[in-house]
């Protein structure tokens, strides 16, 4: 028998944050912004700069340096990467149906919580810029735990801080490995948000394409309490 629904924990990029329409918005703007990239055509600067970022998976120091070595740009890297760091958050965009979402995730008073990789401030303003901290008792960002997904300690942390067991977790997210295999392996039942770039994983307890659809999987798991 299955524990009962106590939290839901999501991962934040790709899963709440639509990272890759908030990159392109981000550097398209700017790239409009400085006179020492234009020699470049805008499209082919923002292609390079989403090529080299690897969704993420690349510090934007790397990703800058690149851009400036392979199209010869008389700019100091620092000094975009500051404006990234600080800027970034005024381009972030939610998923739809993320507020509707969370608002009746939050009516059914289930606990809410967010863990994701990544630099504190840098993930802490794109929350804040989403407006929907509100939503969780507990915000786990690697370089303020000192541990980074897929560790299992990480997602322990959460449920233990959220006060629930695991198994009365479900953890939404969009990566097979970090997320979805990760949560699983601590006994956390999984919602995989399905992203077309990578494999589906073997285990995933559930599979969204839309945020709405996480509605539907509560609703279902709350009628199976009084089965």
């Amino acid at each position: 028998m299955r524990n009962i629904l106590k939290a839901i924990i999501f991962d934040l990029d790709g899963t709440l944050l639509n990272r890759d329409l908030s990159l392109k918005n981000f550097v398209e703007h700017q790239y409009d912004r400085y006179d020492a990239f234009q020699h470049v055509k805008k499209e082919v600067w923002v292609q390079r700069f989403i090529e080299l970022d690897e969704r993420g998976y690349v510090w934007k120091d790397r990703v800058y340096q690149s851009l400036i070595d392979e199209f010869e740009v008389k700019l100091d890297r620092q000094v975009l990467l500051d404006d990234y760091i600080e800027g970034f958050q005024y381009h972030c965009v939610g998923f739809p149906g993320m507020v509707e979402m969370l608002n009746y995730l939050k009516e059914k008073n289930l606990k809410l919580g967010v863990i994701t990789n990544g630099y504190e401030r840098f993930q802490d303003n794109n929350i804040q810029s989403l407006k929907i901290s509100h939503y969780f008792e507990v915000i786990l960002i690697s370089e303020r735990e000192g541990i980074r997904k897929p560790n299992p300690e990480i997602f322990l942390r959460a449920a233990n801080e959220l006060g629930v067991k695991p198994e009365e977790s479900i953890y939404v997210g969009d990566h097979p490995n970090n997320d979805i295999e990760a949560c699983l392996n601590v006994g956390m039942r999984s919602i995989w948000k399905k992203d077309e770039l990578y494999n589906q994983p073997m285990d995933s307890t559930w599979t969204i394409k839309e945020l709405s659809e996480i509605r539907d999987i509560v609703a279902r798991l709350e009628l199976k309490k009084y089965d």
